[in-house]
Parts: structure tokens; sequence; C-alpha cells
């Protein structure tokens, strides 16, 4: 699904510069993630559970404070806990509450936003924002666009193309702008870009360089079951999680 169809469906129920904020919010804060900005990703963070906290207070309440007026997070969360229970789920009322509550304290009390306050932005911090608000928009589009858990997860997984700025597409053609880099991570940030559409063994072959084609069967013969780094499909390749972390924390995916 794309993020226009997510967003129409959604704002049948809700209102459309939330949802508009949240998965906006959303996108950038796992952009800067994929790209190692954790003190970025952190403050998107924040404004997403900005946007959050104002759905919960239009769920049970009818209204919403105006976006950019200061949230009362403390006094948002007593609101819906006290919500009536036959009325609205357990999601609402209370987990959703509380798992923003935790990103909102991330972003403000380790300032994340602020330099030259002595705490440094650490991938544990990124990755806990980053795992908390994937939940939290997938229990949205759980509660209000009428799916399961695993298929609202799902959504949320496709939402984000992982683009990779050391890729530029020429037409299809996918050019590695770093020519230094060895096969393997050739074919690792050619993967990364690709995402979960994968890419054939010709597509791979035509877009490495001409030295790396020789050996290029090996290559991914020892990424995948050397190294579980991806993964082939019949006759696709795809990275895995593994693949990805490790493409993230050698930062390959800026040019030099």
């Amino acid at each position: 699904m794309d993020v226009a169809t997510l967003k129409s469906q959604l704002t049948t129920v809700l209102p459309s510069e939330l949802v508009d904020e949240l998965i906006a919010a959303h996108k950038e804060a796992k952009r800067e993630f994929y790209l190692g900005g954790l003190r970025l990703s952190a403050v998107e963070g924040g404004r997403f559970c900005e946007a959050a906290f104002r759905l919960l207070e239009f769920i049970v309440e009818g209204s919403y404070l105006p976006l950019g007026q200061h949230l009362d997070t403390e006094r948002i969360i007593r609101r819906m806990q006290n919500a009536a229970g036959d009325a609205h789920s357990d999601a609402v009322r209370l987990h959703i509450p509380r798992s923003l509550r935790l990103v909102y304290d991330i972003r403000n009390k380790r300032n994340a936003a602020h330099l030259g306050d002595g705490i440094d932005p650490n991938l544990q911090d990124a990755t806990l924002v980053i795992s908390v608000i994937d939940w939290v928009l997938a229990e949205f589009i759980r509660l209000y666009h009428n799916v399961n858990a695993d298929q609202a997860s799902r959504i949320v997984d496709g939402l984000v193309t992982k683009a990779a700025p050391i890729i530029q597409d020429f037409d299809g053609f996918l050019k590695v702008l770093d020519p230094t880099l060895g096969a393997a991570d050739y074919c690792l940030v050619l993967l990364y870009h690709r995402g979960k559409q994968g890419a054939t063994f010709g597509e791979l072959e035509s877009w490495v360089q001409p030295r790396m084609r020789s050996n290029l069967r090996r290559t991914l013969r020892r990424l995948d079951n050397d190294k579980a780094f991806i993964h082939r499909n019949g006759a696709r390749y795809y990275i895995t999680r593994t693949g990805d972390l490790d493409v993230e924390s050698r930062h390959l995916l800026e040019p030099e």
C-alpha cells in the first residue's frame, strides 16, 4: 500500500492534518535513522508524538489542541487513562499514550534537540524511538484501517523506501557513486536501495562494475551463506535485517 492510499483511508476517520503530520514525521525519522542521523531521528520522533497525542485527543474527545500549541502530555495521558473502557480500546487508553511518553522523554529530557548539552545521541536511543513510532503507527492502522496486527506492521514496513544517497537511478539503471567499494559492499548497497523489491542476478550483473561480474555468483553466495546479509528467493535476491544493519553501521550509504 502506498502512502497516498493509506492517508486517504485513515482520513475517513481521523483529521487529515494530523494524519499528514504523523506520516511525514514517521518518514523523516526513519530516513534520518537509515542515514545515521541519530539526533534528528529523535527530534522527528518527538514531532511524531505531538501528532499522535492529538490524534488520541480527537479519538476520545472529538477535538484536539491545534498544532503549534504546547502539549501537556501528562494531562493527556491521565485523560486517556480515565476514558471509558467500554468505548475505547486499551491501546488508545493505555498502551499508545505510555509508549509516546517514552519517546517524548527521550526527545526532551535527553535533550536530543539541543546542541552543547553534554549528552550525545546514540544508536540505542534512536533504535528505541524508531521501534516505538513504528509500533504506534501500526496500532493506528490496525485500529482505523480494519487490518490485523501483522498486516498493519507490513504496511508500516512498506511505507518508507530506504533510498541510498550513494546510488543514483538513471531510468532504471542503478549507479553506485563510490567506485572504490568492493564487490560485496557494492551488492549490499544496491540491495539495500531496492528494499522489498529485491533484484535479479541479471539486474545486479548489469549494475556492478565489469571487474566484479566474473565472480558475482560467488560474491552473492558468500553474502547469503556465510554472512546471512542477503537471501535468495527463487530468481531474486533480497537484503536481510542483518544486511541492513551492516550497511547502516558502516555508513556505506553516503558517497565519499
